[in-house]
């Protein structure tokens, strides 16, 4: 029994990393040049549980937005001129999956915990 609440309980931790990664990435929507990451989910050691094997960088370029900046030029006056911008890489969809999934995988891990505790008559509170 206890093997169930360990492996549901390292599945909660992993799960929380890449709650908080999804988070960061929604947060840094509107930063320029911000590439989301992804925290890839692994087997745990010996087959147990779940670990957080690696975050990986999405290296894909954003989309491009014009904007104006004040640029020098030779004469040593600043004029206006048009530059591009790289945005985010963040895909506020495919984010909103992730938080999705993650949060019926933690839902489920804590269903197995309370399960495994039920059946083995012990007393905790566990509340989402």
């Amino acid at each position: 029994m206890t093997d169930a609440i360990s492996a549901a309980q390292s599945a909660l931790g992993a799960l929380s990393t890449s709650m908080a990664v999804t988070a960061n990435n929604v947060a840094n929507v509107n930063t320029d040049g911000y590439k989301s990451q992804d925290a890839r989910l692994s087997t745990g050691p010996d087959g147990q549980g779940t670990q957080v094997s690696s975050i990986v960088e999405d290296t894909s370029a954003g989309a491009l937005r014009a904007e104006t900046v004040a640029a020098e030029n030779q004469a040593g006056v600043y004029e206006p001129q048009m530059d591009m911008v790289e945005m985010s890489n963040v895909d506020l969809v495919r984010q909103n999956v992730n938080m999705i999934q993650d949060s019926r995988a933690f839902e489920a891990n804590v269903a197995v915990i309370r399960t495994a505790d039920d059946m083995a008559g012990t007393l905790l509170d566990l509340r989402v």
